[in-house]
């Protein structure tokens, strides 16, 4: 065996995962949250995701020669970044002078941890070569290494924040980075997304697609957002009297502590509560989003131009690259001919950009990233036994087409739970662990919210299409195999498909080769002969407030605890209130 690297997240106390790559191919990459059913996973350590990535390669631990984490001691001489955060947080003298006297503080508690986990996997601590990645390379490792661009490539990282920076703007060539500039925080575009995320009622890093999905209800020249950020001279400074704050700067409720300050509750009113997007609140989703592509656009000319228009290749990661809003508006610029976003673009993606880049450092290239079906799968064997074990003792039988079969369920307005394959690494549902619909059945996305997701109204749903439907649905023929962007969809096909097209005519599609899952990709052939459409609904296999599912256990809880009728396993079929025998 050549070169064995073992990456591992959750540095920053949430999305611990783990990726392995073998002499250049990832053999497997997994969140910790999908085993241990607790979405985020907050401060776990990403044992049962490493355990998960041995066994699919069949190796042990003395089989691998480096173990990364994206998370690196920073200098207090060689980088700007201490000195940036003790200036700009001058007002809590304690967290100031931390950055200077302790700025490392974090890092060797978190090593501490990692040798305390690999020890509990059977890793030898005092032998383990432990490499760390400074977690803004590990983000663009993800995204350049895994791009498979071979010419010059502008490279972008955006997210909250790392150890210290926010984001990143380089450039590789010959699988080497470079860096050009970062940003530390406050000073994060990421963080004030987040920020004004919590002021609209959600969780930070979980909410922020909730913001986008909201943003085209609201009309964003009603407020004006520019007092909080700008982009001047190549610096981006955020207005710290509103947002990404900390210490007794917060604003606070019932105990807990926010990311904005009680100076942006007397601007824009109180924080919103409940389940309705409504008025003033769409209009503020609308005018953040408005500001962070205004922004985001700015930076990536004054720092990323040249380069473009040179390659017109960019790779792109952090979790801001899960802005498909944006993706959309970089993907117009005359300058990119191809965007690559890293689908598991927040943290959980930085194992395998740790691994990537120490990979590619010990002269081994890595693979392109060409599908995330790099979970845990199951056979029909494990499936039978999954429902022979279960309380509600499901009835299930062996269907021998399922495209077929579940292509009629659907074109009779029926929601299927389908569950095929290696589940997905990455927050996106791609035909490997999904709840399906057909699109052109009308209510069937009202009919998965209310029985199924609980979700907010206004998010949308999304299609996974045949690639062959793509260029007569999509207004941009660019590859979209991960759902990272939104397309404007051509005239015609929302009346064809209107579940899956959002309220400002978008859709953010899948668009799948057969090779990558053909068992899904035949299923849209199915459909496409009974419906004239090569396109279906699709939506992550999971309840409101949980982690996609992982296993057939998971799948049939969760079945269990909804309203679905349908959930196929391969080839075992289960149903619910039908006479289905075993």
């Amino acid at each position: 065996m050549g070169l064995t690297v073992l990456g591992l997240s959750g540095a920053l106390s949430h999305d611990p995962s783990a990726a392995l790559y073998v002499d250049g191919k990832l053999i497997a990459a997994v969140e910790e949250e999908r085993f241990v059913r607790d979405k985020h996973a907050k401060n776990r350590m990403p044992y049962e995701s490493a355990k998960f990535c041995l066994e699919q390669a069949g190796i042990t631990p003395a089989d691998v020669d480096v173990v990364c984490i994206p998370f690196a001691p920073i200098s207090l001489l060689g980088s700007k970044a201490r000195w940036h955060y003790a200036k700009r947080y001058w007002y809590a003298p304690d967290r100031s002078l931390d950055a200077i006297l302790t700025g490392n503080r974090r890092f060797k508690r978190y090593r501490k941890k990692i040798l305390w986990c690999l020890e509990q996997l059977g890793f030898d601590a005092k032998k383990v070569r432990l490499e760390p990645v400074e977690h803004h390379l590990a983000h663009a490792s993800s995204a350049y290494h895994c791009s498979g661009f071979t010419e010059k490539t502008a490279i972008l990282g955006i997210d909250g924040k790392g150890e210290y920076a926010t984001t990143f703007f380089g450039w590789g060539e010959n699988g080497k980075i470079h860096k050009i500039k970062e940003f530390y925080d406050p000073d994060s575009l990421g963080g004030l997304y987040g920020a004004i995320t919590e002021y609209l009622g959600f969780e930070m890093l979980d909410g922020e697609f909730k913001v986008m999905g909201m943003a085209p209800y609201g009309d964003a020249a009603k407020y004006d957002f520019s007092r909080l950020a700008k982009f001047e001279n190549g610096e981006l400074v955020i207005n710290t009297d509103y947002a990404n704050v900390i210490g007794f700067r917060r604003y606070k409720e019932k105990g807990k502590g926010y990311y904005f300050s009680p100076k942006l509750i007397e601007w824009l009113g109180p924080k919103r509560e409940g389940d309705i997007a409504d008025d003033p609140y769409i209009h503020y989703a609308a005018a953040m989003q408005a500001l962070f592509e205004k922004l985001a656009l700015e930076m990536i000319d004054y720092y990323l131009g040249d380069i473009l228009k040179e390659t017109g290749r960019l790779a792109f990661a952090g979790g801001c690259a899960l802005n498909v809003k944006l993706n959309q508006r970089i993907i117009a610029r005359p300058d990119v001919k191809e965007l690559f976003v890293q689908p598991a673009s927040g943290d959980a993606g930085t194992a395998v950009g740790a691994a990537a880049f120490i990979s590619v450092k010990n002269g081994v290239p890595v693979e392109k990233m060409e599908h995330v079906y790099l979970g845990p799968a199951y056979s029909n064997e494990d499936i039978i036994a999954a429902c022979a074990r279960h309380p509600n003792q499901p009835q299930w039988e062996k269907i021998d087409d399922v495209p077929q079969e579940i292509a009629k369920v659907l074109v009779e307005g029926n929601p299927v739970a389908w569950f095929q394959g290696r589940m997905e690494f990455g927050p996106r549902a791609l035909g490997g662990r999904s709840i399906i619909g057909c699109p052109s059945v009308e209510g069937v996305a009202d009919r998965i919210n209310e029985q199924i997701k609980f979700r907010e109204r206004w998010r949308p749903f999304c299609p996974s299409m045949l690639d062959t439907v793509a260029p007569q649905m999509l207004s941009v023929d660019h590859p979209s195999p991960f759902m990272t962007f939104t397309f404007d969809v051509k005239e015609g096909w929302a009346e064809r498909v209107p579940e899956v097209v959002h309220e400002d005519g978008t859709a953010r599609a899948q668009v799948l080769k057969r090779e990558y899952n053909p068992r899904y990709y035949d299923l849209m052939k199915e459909l496409e002969a009974m419906t004239g459409n090569g396109v279906v609904l699709n939506t992550s296999l999971n309840r409101r407030g949980e982690p996609m599912v992982c296993s057939p256990t998971d799948a049939l809880n969760m079945f269990f605890g909804s309203d679905l009728q349908f959930l196929i396993m391969e080839d075992i079929l289960v149903m619910k209130a039908r006479d289905g025998g075993n």
